[in-house]
């Protein structure tokens, strides 16, 4: 979020999201810069951790989404893993966004415990009420070839196992379609490109980052994109190596 914070405030001045959800802020809760987004008109739910994950949602004082209340801070029983999901109600909507471990590699401890937090995940959203819910944010998965820039060639690497992309649909099974791919169902198109070797001006991304709705979301949904020219750079200041994933809906 500090180095971020300038690049952030102007996406949100041209674009005007009524609802966000930020991911790795690597910040506290006392560092978040709640007075900067005040002033950019909105209102700021945080789960923050010194230096690392943190997760964040942003909501516009003057839209739909002004009444956001905060539900719930961190995925039950896995809070050795750090603040990676956060949870409102706004605009209608039961809204969480999160940061999923990375796995580091498959030989790494980290990589049960992430499978291991998808289950809980999975555990956690079960099959809902009826309530139109929005999980969105860095899921470090490819959940089909399609999403990685090598294709079928990377099957079996870190995000692209087989036990990542089951643990993945046992959250679609919890009722949640993913926004994008109801909209672009072969289209290659990525989130998330490497800031070595030219990746991002090569095409050599991968598609991690998602919107998934429940099935009333993706019965209002009009349109969902990956705003990719946001991951370029906005003057001296350096983007992220992630894109914003956005979705328009219409009104219950």
């Amino acid at each position: 979020m500090r180095a971020r914070q300038g690049f952030l405030l102007a996406w949100l001045a041209e674009r005007q999201p009524d609802l966000v959800g930020l991911q790795e802020l690597k910040l506290s809760d006392e560092q978040f810069p709640h007075a900067e987004l005040e002033a950019a008109g909105y209102q700021a739910l945080c789960f923050g951790q010194k230096a690392w994950n943190g997760v964040a949602i942003l909501a516009r004082r003057e839209g739909p989404a002004a009444d956001a209340e905060l539900t719930l801070r961190g995925l039950p029983g896995q809070e050795d893993f750090g603040s990676r999901l956060i949870t409102a109600r706004a605009g209608g909507l039961s809204f969480t966004t999160l940061y999923c471990p990375n796995g580091k590699s498959l030989e790494h401890a980290d990589f049960e415990r992430k499978l291991a937090w998808f289950e809980a995940l999975a555990a956690h959203v079960g099959p809902g009420d009826g309530e139109d819910r929005v999980l969105c944010g860095d899921f470090n998965i490819c959940p089909a070839p399609r999403d990685s820039w090598r294709g079928a060639e990377d099957d079996g690497k870190i995000f692209r196992t087989e036990a990542e992309r089951e643990r993945f649909q046992r959250i679609l099974d919890c009722g949640f379609v993913d926004l994008f791919r109801e909209r672009h169902p072969q289209e290659q198109i990525f989130s998330w490109w490497d800031y070595r070797g030219g990746s991002f001006h090569r095409g050599h991304g991968l598609r991690i980052d998602f919107l998934l709705g429940s099935p009333g979301v993706a019965l209002r949904l009009e349109d969902v994109g990956i705003d990719r020219d946001w991951r370029k750079k906005l003057g001296d200041a350096k983007p992220s190596d992630h894109a914003p994933v956005t979705a328009d809906l219409r009104a219950p």
